[in-house]
Protein backbone atom coordinates (compact mmCIF):
# COMPACT_ATOMS: atom_id res chain seq x y z
CA UNK A 1 0.00 0.00 0.00
CA UNK A 2 1.54 3.29 -0.84
CA UNK A 3 2.05 5.62 1.47
CA UNK A 4 -1.01 8.65 2.05
CA UNK A 5 -0.50 12.61 1.96
CA UNK A 6 -0.36 14.08 5.22
CA UNK A 7 -0.64 17.56 5.99
CA UNK A 8 2.35 19.24 7.90
CA UNK A 9 1.27 22.34 9.91
CA UNK A 10 4.35 24.37 11.37
CA UNK A 11 3.32 26.85 13.94
CA UNK A 12 5.62 30.01 14.14
CA UNK A 13 4.90 31.84 17.97
CA UNK A 14 6.07 34.56 20.12
CA UNK A 15 6.37 32.82 23.52
CA UNK A 16 5.93 35.25 26.97
CA UNK A 17 6.75 34.70 30.36
CA UNK A 18 3.35 32.82 30.97
CA UNK A 19 3.13 28.95 30.69
CA UNK A 20 -0.06 28.58 30.50
CA UNK A 21 -0.67 31.30 27.71
CA UNK A 22 2.37 29.93 25.55
CA UNK A 23 0.63 26.72 25.96
CA UNK A 24 -2.69 27.86 25.09
CA UNK A 25 -1.61 30.01 22.25
CA UNK A 26 0.46 26.92 20.70
CA UNK A 27 -2.98 24.49 20.68
CA UNK A 28 -4.43 27.84 19.29
CA UNK A 29 -1.82 27.38 16.55
CA UNK A 30 -2.86 23.49 16.24
CA UNK A 31 -6.29 24.09 15.83
CA UNK A 32 -5.64 26.59 13.41
CA UNK A 33 -3.51 24.01 11.18
CA UNK A 34 -5.39 21.16 11.82
CA UNK A 35 -8.38 23.42 10.14
CA UNK A 36 -6.57 23.53 7.25
CA UNK A 37 -5.50 20.36 6.63
CA UNK A 38 -2.25 19.47 8.39
CA UNK A 39 -2.73 16.03 10.21
CA UNK A 40 1.33 16.51 11.41
CA UNK A 41 1.87 19.75 13.78
CA UNK A 42 4.86 20.61 14.86
CA UNK A 43 5.53 23.83 17.85
CA UNK A 44 8.79 25.41 18.29
CA UNK A 45 11.24 24.50 20.63
CA UNK A 46 10.74 25.10 24.14
CA UNK A 47 7.26 27.30 22.97
CA UNK A 48 6.54 27.24 27.11
CA UNK A 49 8.58 30.28 28.52
CA UNK A 50 11.14 32.45 27.06
CA UNK A 51 14.16 31.30 25.72
CA UNK A 52 16.02 31.17 28.86
CA UNK A 53 19.42 30.02 28.09
CA UNK A 54 20.47 33.63 27.25
CA UNK A 55 22.05 33.32 30.50
CA UNK A 56 23.12 31.21 33.58
CA UNK A 57 20.83 30.95 35.92
CA UNK A 58 19.70 27.92 38.26
CA UNK A 59 16.48 29.30 39.34
CA UNK A 60 15.34 28.38 35.14
CA UNK A 61 15.61 24.86 36.50
CA UNK A 62 11.99 25.74 37.43
CA UNK A 63 10.75 25.47 34.71
CA UNK A 64 11.52 21.70 33.79
CA UNK A 65 8.81 19.40 34.26
CA UNK A 66 8.46 15.37 33.34
CA UNK A 67 7.90 13.84 30.91
CA UNK A 68 5.11 11.99 30.84
CA UNK A 69 3.67 15.07 32.19
CA UNK A 70 1.64 17.99 32.05
CA UNK A 71 2.28 19.21 28.69
CA UNK A 72 2.31 16.20 27.05
CA UNK A 73 -1.27 15.54 28.55
CA UNK A 74 -2.47 18.69 27.92
CA UNK A 75 -1.11 18.32 23.80
CA UNK A 76 -2.35 14.97 24.16
CA UNK A 77 -5.78 15.67 24.49
CA UNK A 78 -5.99 18.04 21.99
CA UNK A 79 -4.36 15.41 19.55
CA UNK A 80 -6.99 12.96 20.40
CA UNK A 81 -9.34 15.15 20.04
CA UNK A 82 -8.55 16.48 16.87
CA UNK A 83 -6.94 13.34 15.72
CA UNK A 84 -3.46 14.75 14.48
CA UNK A 85 0.02 14.02 15.35
CA UNK A 86 1.41 16.88 17.39
CA UNK A 87 5.53 17.23 17.94
CA UNK A 88 5.98 19.41 21.23
CA UNK A 89 9.06 20.63 22.81
CA UNK A 90 9.92 20.26 26.54
CA UNK A 91 12.15 21.27 29.08
CA UNK A 92 12.39 17.79 30.55
CA UNK A 93 13.29 17.10 34.24
CA UNK A 94 14.27 13.21 34.08
CA UNK A 95 16.05 13.37 37.88
CA UNK A 96 16.96 15.86 39.97
CA UNK A 97 20.56 17.71 38.47
CA UNK A 98 19.60 15.72 35.07
CA UNK A 99 17.41 17.91 32.07
CA UNK A 100 16.77 17.24 28.52
CA UNK A 101 15.67 19.41 26.05
CA UNK A 102 13.11 16.93 24.57
CA UNK A 103 11.19 16.54 21.80
CA UNK A 104 7.61 14.54 22.66
CA UNK A 105 5.60 12.94 20.15
CA UNK A 106 1.62 12.69 20.33
CA UNK A 107 -0.06 10.59 17.96
CA UNK A 108 -4.04 11.45 17.05
CA UNK A 109 -5.38 9.07 19.72
CA UNK A 110 -3.53 11.14 22.45
CA UNK A 111 -0.74 8.37 23.45
CA UNK A 112 2.96 9.21 23.87
CA UNK A 113 4.57 8.01 20.76
CA UNK A 114 7.75 8.52 21.05
CA UNK A 115 10.37 10.93 22.96
CA UNK A 116 13.34 12.84 21.08
CA UNK A 117 16.38 14.46 23.69
CA UNK A 118 18.21 16.85 21.78
CA UNK A 119 21.63 15.37 20.54
CA UNK A 120 24.10 18.17 19.86
CA UNK A 121 23.77 20.68 22.57
CA UNK A 122 25.14 24.51 21.95
CA UNK A 123 27.46 26.88 23.96
CA UNK A 124 27.32 30.38 22.14
CA UNK A 125 27.12 33.60 23.50
CA UNK A 126 23.08 34.26 24.67
CA UNK A 127 22.77 30.76 23.41
CA UNK A 128 24.20 28.97 26.52
CA UNK A 129 22.64 25.23 26.32
CA UNK A 130 25.36 22.94 28.11
CA UNK A 131 24.50 24.66 31.52
CA UNK A 132 20.96 23.71 31.38
CA UNK A 133 20.92 20.34 28.97
CA UNK A 134 22.28 16.81 28.99
CA UNK A 135 22.89 15.77 25.77
CA UNK A 136 20.41 13.49 24.02
CA UNK A 137 20.81 9.45 24.87
CA UNK A 138 18.56 7.31 22.79
CA UNK A 139 20.02 8.36 19.24
CA UNK A 140 18.23 9.41 16.36
CA UNK A 141 14.97 8.68 16.19
CA UNK A 142 11.92 8.24 13.19
CA UNK A 143 8.64 7.58 15.54
CA UNK A 144 5.80 5.91 13.23
CA UNK A 145 2.47 7.60 13.84
CA UNK A 146 -0.80 7.60 12.36
CA UNK A 147 -0.58 9.71 9.45
CA UNK A 148 3.63 9.60 8.84
CA UNK A 149 7.02 8.80 9.96
CA UNK A 150 8.16 11.52 11.63
CA UNK A 151 11.99 12.43 12.19
CA UNK A 152 12.22 14.43 15.15
CA UNK A 153 15.67 16.56 15.63
CA UNK A 154 16.09 20.02 17.49
CA UNK A 155 17.43 23.49 16.21
CA UNK A 156 21.14 22.81 16.66
CA UNK A 157 20.97 19.34 15.42
CA UNK A 158 19.76 20.97 12.05
CA UNK A 159 23.18 22.45 11.17
CA UNK A 160 24.84 18.06 11.40
CA UNK A 161 24.13 16.22 8.01
CA UNK A 162 24.87 12.83 9.93
CA UNK A 163 22.30 13.54 12.01
CA UNK A 164 19.25 13.87 9.17
CA UNK A 165 20.73 10.84 7.58
CA UNK A 166 20.91 8.76 10.41
CA UNK A 167 17.58 9.94 10.82
CA UNK A 168 16.24 9.92 7.09
CA UNK A 169 17.64 5.78 7.13
CA UNK A 170 14.84 5.02 9.97
CA UNK A 171 12.35 5.67 6.69
CA UNK A 172 11.12 9.33 8.13
CA UNK A 173 8.65 10.95 5.67
CA UNK A 174 9.67 14.40 7.21
CA UNK A 175 12.03 15.74 9.19
CA UNK A 176 11.04 18.27 11.49
CA UNK A 177 13.14 21.19 13.48
CA UNK A 178 11.86 22.81 16.46
CA UNK A 179 14.19 25.55 16.94
CA UNK A 180 14.71 28.75 18.73
CA UNK A 181 17.04 30.81 16.53
CA UNK A 182 17.85 34.54 15.98
CA UNK A 183 20.07 37.79 15.75
CA UNK A 184 22.12 39.37 18.15
CA UNK A 185 20.61 42.60 17.22
CA UNK A 186 24.22 43.99 17.12
CA UNK A 187 24.55 41.65 14.30
CA UNK A 188 21.70 41.72 12.40
CA UNK A 189 22.33 44.65 9.75
CA UNK A 190 25.98 42.99 8.25
CA UNK A 191 25.33 39.64 9.29
CA UNK A 192 21.37 38.90 9.51
CA UNK A 193 20.68 37.99 5.85
CA UNK A 194 23.94 35.54 5.86
CA UNK A 195 23.01 33.75 8.81
CA UNK A 196 19.05 33.47 7.72
CA UNK A 197 19.64 31.80 4.58
CA UNK A 198 22.42 29.48 5.86
CA UNK A 199 20.48 28.37 8.22
CA UNK A 200 17.76 27.55 5.48
CA UNK A 201 20.57 26.58 3.12
CA UNK A 202 21.70 24.01 5.27
CA UNK A 203 17.92 22.02 6.31
CA UNK A 204 17.35 22.19 2.06
CA UNK A 205 20.39 20.44 1.64
CA UNK A 206 19.29 17.70 4.32
CA UNK A 207 15.96 17.72 2.19
CA UNK A 208 18.09 16.94 -0.79
CA UNK A 209 20.29 14.66 0.55
CA UNK A 210 17.94 11.97 1.79
CA UNK A 211 14.88 12.48 -0.31
CA UNK A 212 12.03 13.80 2.92
CA UNK A 213 10.22 17.09 3.67
CA UNK A 214 11.69 19.33 6.08
CA UNK A 215 10.20 21.46 8.52
CA UNK A 216 12.07 23.91 10.47
CA UNK A 217 9.92 26.01 12.91
CA UNK A 218 10.79 28.80 15.00
CA UNK A 219 9.48 31.95 17.36
CA UNK A 220 9.60 35.09 16.57
CA UNK A 221 9.91 38.57 18.97
CA UNK A 222 12.62 40.00 20.73
CA UNK A 223 13.75 38.41 23.81
CA UNK A 224 16.17 39.96 26.36
CA UNK A 225 17.35 43.70 26.95
CA UNK A 226 16.36 46.41 24.88
CA UNK A 227 19.71 47.04 22.46
CA UNK A 228 20.26 43.43 23.62
CA UNK A 229 18.92 39.92 23.71
CA UNK A 230 17.68 38.14 20.87
CA UNK A 231 15.82 38.80 17.91
CA UNK A 232 14.04 35.95 17.18
CA UNK A 233 13.88 35.55 13.37
CA UNK A 234 10.96 33.47 12.62
CA UNK A 235 11.20 32.40 8.82
CA UNK A 236 9.74 29.21 9.57
CA UNK A 237 10.02 26.94 6.38
CA UNK A 238 9.04 23.62 4.55
CA UNK A 239 11.39 22.59 2.19
CA UNK A 240 10.04 19.11 -0.16
CA UNK A 241 12.55 16.53 -1.47
CA UNK A 242 14.02 18.42 -4.10
CA UNK A 243 14.76 21.33 -1.91
CA UNK A 244 12.49 23.43 -2.84
CA UNK A 245 10.92 26.00 -0.47
CA UNK A 246 7.14 25.35 -0.87
CA UNK A 247 5.97 27.84 2.14
CA UNK A 248 7.79 30.62 4.35
CA UNK A 249 6.46 32.02 7.66
CA UNK A 250 7.49 36.21 7.66
CA UNK A 251 10.68 37.19 9.85
CA UNK A 252 7.89 38.98 12.46
CA UNK A 253 4.50 37.86 12.66
CA UNK A 254 2.98 35.06 14.35
CA UNK A 255 1.95 32.58 11.57
CA UNK A 256 0.85 29.00 11.31
CA UNK A 257 2.16 27.04 7.55
CA UNK A 258 0.25 24.27 6.28
CA UNK A 259 1.61 22.14 3.49
CA UNK A 260 0.24 18.59 1.96
CA UNK A 261 3.72 16.51 1.81
CA UNK A 262 3.07 13.75 -0.85
CA UNK A 263 5.65 10.42 -0.20
CA UNK A 264 5.24 9.70 -3.73
CA UNK A 265 7.45 13.04 -4.52
CA UNK A 266 9.88 11.81 -2.19
CA UNK A 267 9.96 8.29 -4.29
CA UNK A 268 10.27 9.44 -7.42
CA UNK A 269 12.82 12.14 -6.43
CA UNK A 270 15.02 9.42 -4.90
CA UNK A 271 14.83 7.54 -8.16
CA UNK A 272 16.14 10.14 -9.92
CA UNK A 273 19.07 10.97 -7.19
CA UNK A 274 19.55 7.51 -5.68
CA UNK A 275 21.56 8.71 -3.04
CA UNK A 276 21.34 6.06 -0.68
CA UNK A 277 21.53 3.65 -3.31
CA UNK A 278 25.59 5.15 -4.21
CA UNK A 279 26.49 5.76 -0.70
CA UNK A 280 29.69 4.01 0.09
CA UNK A 281 28.96 2.54 4.03
CA UNK A 282 32.26 0.62 3.77
CA UNK A 283 34.26 3.62 3.61
CA UNK A 284 32.82 5.61 5.79
CA UNK A 285 34.26 4.39 9.17
CA UNK A 286 36.63 6.89 9.93
CA UNK A 287 33.06 9.64 9.94
CA UNK A 288 33.06 8.45 13.63
CA UNK A 289 36.57 10.27 14.33
CA UNK A 290 36.47 13.49 15.76
CA UNK A 291 38.95 14.86 13.39
CA UNK A 292 41.49 13.05 10.76
CA UNK A 293 44.65 14.52 11.72
CA UNK A 294 47.12 13.26 9.01
CA UNK A 295 50.07 15.63 9.95
CA UNK A 296 53.41 13.68 9.54
CA UNK A 297 52.02 11.08 7.88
Amino acid sequence: MKPRRFGLGLVQMRCTEEAAENLARGIDGVREAAGRGATVICLPELFLGPYFCQSEDHAQFDRAEPVPGPTTEALGGVARELGVTIVGSVFERRAAGLYHNTAVVLDADGRLAGVYRKMHIPDDPLYYEKFYFTPGDLGFRAIATRHATVGTLVCWDQWYPEAARLTALQGADVLVYPTAIGWHPAEQAEHGSAQYEAWQTMQRAHAIANGVYVGAVNRVGHEGPVGGGIEFWGGSFVADPFGRVVARASHDREEVLVVECDPAVSETTRRHWPFLRDRRIDAYGPITERYLDRAGS
